[in-house]
């Protein structure tokens, strides 16, 4: 695309600066193609500014949760566009705080783009009339599954919604060193399984731990007897509670000596190399769920949330929420995709252009949004002096 032209100021709100890798693996996803597209000046409302600086070429990262209402309003107002999203920021326990700047920009007319996000659980009606003030306000509204689609239709969201992909499906990988394998013990013949589990919390209210720590122990074991497998714990939120619960599924195994968790601080490009080595994976997370599809990796999901499901769901694949399976369903289920890994790849391949083509729409339609209004600025009638 031609750059030339003027230069548009961008700011980007979500869960950012949180070191979640799928986050982050969102975020330089909407950042890369709009920078290769446009002359942008963006801005990154922030948890954590410092690291949204050292992981991302952005002209400025805000410590937003850090600042006030009035701190924070001088730094939308300027914009020609307020991006939210991408990602399952949406939920009763923070979606106040979310949606924060966007409400801030529709007081001071700056157009807000909701972008491939996911909702739920949404159960507080005063973060459903939030919601749904807050989206009918937008310019544009993109979610990155069918069942946000319903849930926004659901709690009265008029505006029109699209439905495109999660951003991370454009990805790149990035190179790892030489030694990366040798340093985290992965140098043996056995077949790598890679697995992914997360904290319980606000975007996972059900989600049992004690519960589902022996499930993910038991089944370990069964990979490590049956396969012949060692099991590589992939913590996508290494300094957040991934690196604790992913240990305390480790100490619950017969066979611990066959399981490794990641050391090395990754990014989110590296993790994605890291799966290319992969014979097979099971995981809860959506973005190590995302990764998998994107490498080929066959994988079992454990679905905690609506968005894990949606990604089933595109994918043709069945599998019950987390807190139905038991062991032996979990075993049995995770038996038959073994066998049948070339069918899954094949569903995958046949998959993949079609998400990614989703997820390039998303910011296709940011980039005709902001030209559109380009144009309409040039065309505005100009005042002359007499």
């Amino acid at each position: 695309m031609n750059k030339k032209g003027r230069l548009f100021h961008i700011g980007i709100t979500g869960s950012y600066g949180g070191l979640n890798l799928g986050d982050e693996a969102i975020l330089r996803s909407i950042i890369e193609p709009l920078q290769k597209s446009l002359n942008v000046k963006l801005t990154v409302f922030s948890r954590n500014a410092d690291d949204t600086h050292r992981r991302h070429n952005v002209d400025k990262a805000i410590p937003v949760r850090q600042m006030a209402r009035d701190e924070v309003t001088p730094e939308i107002e300027g914009l020609d566009l307020l991006i939210l999203g991408g990602g399952g920021i949406l939920f009763d326990s923070e979606v106040k705080a979310f949606l924060r700047e966007v409400q801030i920009a529709h007081e001071l007319g700056v157009p807000v783009m909701v972008y491939a996000v996911s909702a739920g659980p949404l159960q507080e009606a005063a973060n459903q009339t939030l919601v749904r003030d807050c989206l009918n306000q937008a310019a544009i509204v993109t979610v990155r599954d069918r069942k946000t689609y319903h849930l926004l239709e659901e709690i009265g969201v008029r505006r029109e919604t699209i439905v495109t992909a999660d951003p991370a499906f454009l990805l790149a990988a990035e190179p790892l060193s030489d030694d990366v394998m040798k340093l985290e013990g992965l140098e043996g013949d056995e077949p790598l399984v890679g697995m992914s589990v997360r904290e319980p919390g606000g975007a996972a209210p059900d989600l049992k731990e004690e519960k589902y720590h022996t499930l993910l122990a038991n089944v370990a074991d069964y990979m490590v007897e049956r396969f012949g497998a060692r099991v590589v714990f992939v913590p996508m939120e290494r300094e957040v509670q991934d690196m604790q619960h992913a240990h305390a599924v480790v100490a619950r195994m017969l066979r611990p000596q066959y399981a490794t968790v990641l050391k090395g601080d990754y990014s989110a490009g590296q993790i994605l190399s890291l799966v290319n080595h992969f014979r097979f994976a099971l995981g809860m997370r959506l973005h190590f769920l995302i990764f998998a599809i994107k490498c080929g990796v066959p994988f079992v999901a454990l679905p905690y949330a609506s968005k894990v499901h949606g990604l089933l769901e595109y994918l043709h694949i069945e599998m019950p929420p987390l807190e139905l399976v038991n062991e032996g369903r979990l075993i049995a289920y995770l038996d038959k995709l073994w066998d049948h890994q070339e069918e899954l790849k094949a569903a995958m391949r046949q998959a993949l252009p079609e998400l990614t083509a989703k997820a390039r729409q998303t910011h296709e339609i940011a980039v005709q949004f902001l030209q559109a209004q380009d144009q309409d600025k040039d065309m505005a009638p100009t005042s002359i002096s007499t």
